[in-house]
């Protein structure tokens, strides 16, 4: 095991990034893991079901195929929508695609001068920006910015990827409830006719840790404190009483300058990476681009894209096999292994978000006739290392 200042600087930076605000560290090398292909237990039953707004869940076979860019079928019509955590990875993402496509945006935020800073074209080509702060003004503002709207994104929280301690752990929990009780209740101070369709960020950690079992959107919530957080979460979300409420449960997103890939992708390129702890725990994991298709879809199709969601590539990977495909992608080598104890050390609990996983299918998601750009972590890594 090395010790040199260089190896745990890196090791460091590997850590504080793999445990992506998608909380679901699971995933798969099916070639090198023995059942990874079938045959693994599957848990059928729920006990936590997003409310359904009216018409059961669409057949497969009814609903064409769409990819990230044509998903919707709105016929082109403009939308209005709210966004919270738009300064983040995956917000950042969407507000561009949504003011690309013509669309009105409305950032809701804790401060608007910090949020236009961070998003300067979208300040330019006419985003609104909206403060919330503990006073009824800032709550008032909120309220204001989801009348006229025909969907809210919720997509905020703190940061998963930082150690945990008890005070941390109270800050996942009220940052995430926080805002979307506020959505909620925004929402609900709507005349019924004009409340507008909820897409609601969750996690993969919904389903807790197994090396066998697969889940999918009708599997029960696991035990453990990312599973309770993500129950919570998606009840804050399901107190909107509106016509239709997504909830998207999110693996480990993938894409250059951010994320789980932020920093694993330079010190790969410095020949110093390598898998965190086994290697052999499942990593269920997407594109941002695929995200960001998928809330797309919800919000131009929402009666269809109700209910949960997995937004989770079809073809799970493990730690090591997501390090395969960096290096594969990079013509880099995957030699350096970081020891779980030293994960521990530095995460404390939240070792867990990486060391511990899950395999998810995207199930029903694909089954509304969503079809994912990169299904596979080695076609998703080629597209980011170009």
């Amino acid at each position: 095991r090395p010790h040199s200042t260089k190896t745990k600087t890196s090791s460091m930076a590997m850590l504080q990034t793999s445990a992506s605000a998608a909380y679901a560290s699971s995933g798969t090398r099916t070639l090198r893991r023995r059942g990874a292909g079938g045959g693994r237990a599957r848990n059928s039953r729920t006990t936590h079901q997003v409310r359904r707004s009216g018409s059961t869940q669409c057949r497969a076979e009814a609903v064409p195929l769409r990819s990230g860019a044509e998903a919707g079928g709105d016929g082109g019509a403009k939308l209005v929508i709210a966004v919270t955590g738009a300064t983040g990875f995956v917000g950042k993402k969407l507000v561009e695609t949504l003011l690309a496509e013509g669309h009105e945006v409305r950032i809701l935020t804790r401060n608007s001068v910090t949020a236009r800073i961070a998003l300067p074209q979208a300040a330019l080509r006419g985003a609104k920006f909206y403060a919330h702060d503990s006073g009824a003004s800032g709550a008032m503002e909120w309220s204001d910015a989801v009348k006229g709207c025909t969907g809210v994104v919720n997509l905020a929280g703190a940061p998963i990827s930082d150690p945990w301690n008890e005070d941390y752990k109270k800050v996942l929990v009220k940052s995430r409830l926080a805002a979307t009780k506020r959505i909620s209740d925004a929402i609900n101070r709507l005349p019924e006719g004009e409340r507008p369709n909820l897409v609601s960020s969750s996690a993969v950690g919904y389903y807790g840790i197994s090396d066998n079992d697969t889940f999918d959107e009708d599997s029960r919530p696991g035990n453990d404190f990312l599973a309770k957080l993500c129950v919570q979460w998606e009840e804050a979300a399901l107190m909107a009483q509106t016509a239709n409420t997504t909830v998207i449960r999110t693996g480990v997103v993938l894409e250059k300058g951010g994320g789980a890939l932020g920093k694993i992708l330079p010190i790969f390129q410095l020949f110093a990476g390598g898998p965190l702890g086994s290697g052999e725990q499942w990593l269920s994991w997407i594109h941002r681009d695929d995200l960001v298709g998928i809330i797309m879809a919800a919000l131009k199709d929402p009666a269809t894209f109700s209910g949960v969601l997995n937004a989770t590539a079809p073809e799970p990977t493990t730690m090591g096999g997501l390090c395969d495909a960096v290096a594969l992608a990079l013509n880099r080598p995957n030699w350096l292994p970081v020891p779980g104890f030293a994960v521990k050390a530095l995460l404390g609990e939240g070792a867990t978000v990486v060391l511990d996983g899950q395999r998810v299918l995207p199930k029903k998601t694909e089954a509304l006739g969503y079809q994912f750009q990169y299904p596979t972590v080695d076609k998703a890594m080629a597209a980011i290392a170009k």
